[in-house]
């Protein structure tokens, strides 16, 4: 379901999938072929969200910001994800039940281990793997992550476009 809130209206790309059951509301934006999934809650009520293409927000996971915030391109959203951060730079992945708390920022080709919690204000390096409560940087990212985040990323958006061809698209209006 999209809403508008405060004259703003989420701006989905005909291409992306939006489940009929996510929830998105206000300055939102949802980038070419991405995909939003049901239970999924979007709410750009105290800052702008964009997300790239070839993004995907996996089932019940929240995404909201009290300031501007960015999902970049090619990323995942696992199952059950608290996205509260600023920005998570192109290709990464945030494994399931993950949390990403205030003004988090993470580089490129990084992973944020399952179950993980990131502290406020915490700024994760270009190619890290991330785990723990507190999450920290663990290891670096090999080749076998970057095929395992961009493979996630492209089976996500087929996905998404198979749902969208059987009418489940909710970014309909």
């Amino acid at each position: 379901m999209l809403r508008s809130l405060k004259g703003k209206t989420p701006k989905v790309h005909p291409t992306a999938f939006v489940s009929e059951a996510a929830y998105v509301v206000g300055d939102v934006e949802v980038g070419e072929f991405s995909s939003v999934w049901p239970g999924v809650v979007i709410r750009g009520d105290a800052g702008k969200i964009t997300i790239g293409k070839h993004t995907n927000i996996q089932d019940n996971s929240v995404v909201h910001s009290d300031a501007d915030a960015r999902i970049g391109d090619n990323c995942t959203l696992g199952h059950s994800v608290t996205w509260h951060g600023r920005l998570l730079s192109d290709n990464c992945l945030v494994g399931n039940g993950a949390v990403a708390n205030d003004g988090v920022e993470v580089g490129e080709f990084s992973i944020i281990a399952a179950g993980s919690v990131v502290l406020e204000e915490a700024r994760i390096p270009a190619r890290s793997i991330v785990r723990g409560i507190p999450g920290k940087p663990a290891g670096q990212v090999e080749e076998r992550h970057v095929e395992l985040i961009q493979g996630t990323a492209h089976h996500y958006s087929q996905r998404g476009q198979l749902y969208k061809s059987e009418g489940l698209d909710g970014a309909k209006g």
